[in-house]
């Protein structure tokens, strides 16, 4: 495998940028696009993509912060409001709750603007590591690596890390990236790999980045 410190990760991910500019945005990425860079509302926009389409989270998102665009707002509209616009999404009534809550405290502790504080933002019940890092790279330019499913499979794919798990990946190449790619690699990585390095038949023989990839654990490609 190659040493992660050998791999061109910048070059790569520069030659994927033109490559995916047709396909849909990755959706918190693309709701920064429309303006959405407020810390609160990447946490709960990233809440409500847990286990739900994007094509479903991306209009439920705009729906709520047109409703309610901050916390104080989020307050004022109440778990029933929230519910009502949610709903499409998967375990809405849990969601609502957690949306609620971590509204409340928005305001009540921190004056309606959360801080950019990895530990403050993981200790709002529903927010992990993924979301985390996803939020506070977006809006407050962290350099915090988010990794989902597809930046795992594409990630070891190529043999830039040897791991076996989302978390293990998100730990190997916040050590092996430079900082100011992590953020980059999200935003890149979901449409890649949604539609061009996907997890079964990749199309490889199209691929902008094939030589650099040691095509770790691929078969039957296109």
């Amino acid at each position: 495998m190659t040493s992660p410190r050998d791999f061109p990760i910048r070059p790569v991910l520069d030659a994927i940028e033109p490559a995916i500019a047709s396909f849909p945005k990755a959706s918190m990425h693309e709701l920064a696009d429309d303006g959405h860079t407020d810390l609160f509302q990447q946490v709960v926009a990233c809440l409500i993509s847990v286990r739900t389409f994007e094509e479903v989270t991306m209009p439920i998102c705009r729906a709520l912060f047109a409703t309610a665009p901050d916390a104080a707002a989020m307050v004022a509209l109440g778990e029933p409001g929230i519910l009502e616009i949610i709903r499409r999404s998967t375990f809405s009534d849990r969601k609502a709750g957690q949306i609620m809550a971590i509204a409340r405290r928005t305001v009540d502790e921190f004056g309606g603007a959360i801080p950019c504080d990895a530990e403050i933002v993981r200790g709002f019940n529903g927010i992990g590591v993924k979301c985390t890092n996803l939020a506070l790279g977006i809006s407050c330019g962290l350099p915090l690596v988010c990794v989902d499913v597809h930046v795992h499979r594409i990630a070891n794919r190529w043999g830039y890390v040897a791991t076996t798990t989302p978390e293990r990946t998100t730990v190997a190449l916040d050590e092996a990236m430079p900082d100011d790619q992590k953020v980059r690699i999200n935003r890149l990585l979901v449409p890649f790999g949604k539609h061009v390095c996907t997890a079964s038949r990749p199309r490889c023989s199209t691929c902008p980045v094939r030589e650099p990839c040691a095509q770790v654990g691929v078969e039957n490609p296109r």
